[in-house]
């Protein structure tokens, strides 16, 4: 039994908000069960320095968590004067898993900076805020096409992400806390809306995890994200 008592393969509820900040080009507040991340998307008329001249553009990220995001108060990084490492991980696996799906040569010589920020966290933020920070960096793309700054849509399908693992000796699907902090195994998956994929973690935290362990958490995967590419399209088509 799991401490929600949601079924193995069951996700949490989740709901995608758009248009949440007034300022930035695309927008959204992702909730995944008690995890919220609010995503924003803001574009930049310039590439990185070393794309200069490619004509190829760029999708980065950055990551954050308010202090109370979590049971006790987390110190800023701010004040601490540097960013932490799983900070650092974290958003460099956003971007690099944002750009799987974006067609860089048609986005043209400019930057979408995707920033996440974790306003409350139990279980499965990276993957909040790569499914959100889908949802914000489409309705960015939707200005360009609607403004005439591409020629084409740089947007080649939906990514998502979300975590499995073992969990009293099961495969689970869509951890929360309880669970990641007690799983034997703990696996992130990132797929396209087609199904491939883009980068899978995965780790024992117990005892060693075997390849049919592996497959099974995979399927779980593919029948999250399948309900994850859901939430993405009903927001977007909310948001028209």
């Amino acid at each position: 039994m799991r401490p929600s008592g949601r079924k193995l393969g069951e996700l949490r509820a989740i709901s995608i908000e758009t248009g949440v900040m007034t300022h930035a080009e695309g927008s959204c507040l992702i909730r995944m069960g008690g995890t919220h991340v609010l995503c924003s998307a803001s574009i930049e008329e310039k590439a990185p320095p070393f794309l200069k001249g490619t004509g190829q553009g760029w999708v980065t990220a950055e990551y954050g968590m308010l202090p109370r995001a979590t049971h006790t108060r987390s110190r800023r990084e701010a004040a601490a004067g540097r960013q932490s490492g799983r900070t650092q991980e974290i958003q460099r696996l956003i971007g690099r898993a944002l750009r799987a799906g974006v067609d860089r040569q048609a986005l043209g010589e400019r930057q979408i900076v995707i920033d996440c920020d974790v306003i409350q966290a139990d279980g499965g933020t990276r993957c909040a805020a790569i499914t959100g920070g889908w949802v914000a960096l489409r309705l960015a793309v939707n200005k360009l096409i609607a403004a005439r700054l591409v020629t084409g849509d740089p947007i080649m399908d939906h990514v998502a992400a979300v975590s499995c693992g073992i969990y009293a000796g099961q495969p689970v699907l869509d951890l929360d806390y309880a669970e990641d902090s007690a799983a034997g195994t703990d696996g992130n998956f990132v797929l396209t809306g087609a199904g491939r994929l883009v980068e899978v973690q995965m780790s024992a935290e117990g005892a060693a995890f075997s390849r049919s362990e592996m497959g099974q958490l995979l399927d779980l995967a593919e029948t999250g994200i399948a309900g994850l590419v859901a939430a993405q399209k009903a927001a977007l088509a909310c948001a028209s």
